[in-house]
């Protein structure tokens, strides 16, 4: 009786709930596995920059704080916890979504889950192999003899999660426009049309998640518009048609029947009906 009673806002917050919870729970695993490589990690995470350094060299870093390192080691082991779990968010994300999509639309969700998984890991490396590089080579340009950069494990930290899962998230940008057209939200007008403005928004993105600088921003926004003519060919490939018809698991509308079946109603209501004369 109780399941009954229960409304579909509530029930949808449930659900909310327990995909949450399975969602942190497969970061906290992540994290306790990580957190015992935790040196290596970091070191993974800072070879771009101490080759960078190294190439000027002066190779080290530094921690002002005494708790910096060891919060330091913390915060690499929870964000190497949340790019191992992706997978498992992103196939809660889905699920999730999931009662919205129409029958024939479901059998997708599992290439979804792997399409957004590989975006991911592709737009994470080519921040870590592609933009890290460029970038810290700009940065550290400006050292002089008497000028030395001294970068610190928070301070480089802060700067790489946010580039790393920056990268990783804007390359899901074909998959969610072609989700988009699959739903009949956009179609590929709509995005040749609007692409101008698409390109604007890219640079000013751009400028506020990079650093202040034209080199990163012009090699987070030149990706994106890539990403974003591939959108239209999903959208083309993938998008709704005017004429498709869709499987439901409702039963189709009664008054919907056409006038060949009203024909053949209204001539068996006829045909059971007999006269009075008949009758004697």
């Amino acid at each position: 009786m109780d399941n009954e009673n229960k409304s579909p806002f509530t029930e949808h917050l449930g659900e909310l709930r327990d995909r949450l919870v399975r969602s942190f729970i497969a970061v906290g695993v992540g994290f306790v596995g990580a957190y015992f490589f935790k040196e290596k990690l970091f070191e993974i995470l800072t070879f771009p920059l101490v080759k960078a350094m190294g190439e000027n060299g002066n190779a080290q870093m530094i921690f002002t704080g005494l708790p910096e390192a060891f919060f330091t080691y913390l915060k690499v082991s929870f964000l190497v916890g949340i790019i191992a779990a992706t997978p498992v968010l992103f196939y809660e994300f889905w699920m999730f979504v999931s009662p919205g999509l129409y029958r024939t639309e479901k059998k997708y969700l599992i290439p979804i889950v792997v399409l957004s998984l590989f975006f991911f890991i592709l737009g994470s490396s080519f921040g870590y192999f592609i933009v890290f590089p460029y970038g810290f080579a700009f940065f550290l340009g400006f050292a002089t003899d008497t000028i030395h950069a001294m970068p610190s494990m928070k301070e480089y930290l802060s700067f790489a999660s946010k580039m790393l899962l920056a990268f990783g998230f804007v390359f899901e940008l074909p998959l969610v426009l072609t989700f988009m057209a699959r739903m009949g939200l956009v179609n590929v007008d709509f995005l040749k049309k609007n692409r101008k403005y698409a390109l604007l928004l890219f640079f000013v993105g751009a400028a506020l998640i990079t650093p202040p600088d034209v080199i990163t921003q012009i090699m987070m926004a030149l990706p994106l518009m890539i990403l974003y003519e591939i959108s239209i060919v999903g959208a083309r490939v993938f998008g709704k048609k005017p004429l498709d018809i869709e499987d439901t698991d409702e039963d189709p509308d009664p008054e919907t029947h056409g006038p060949e079946e009203e024909d053949q109603n209204s001539s068996q209501e006829d045909e059971e009906v007999v006269p009075e004369d008949d009758k004697e």
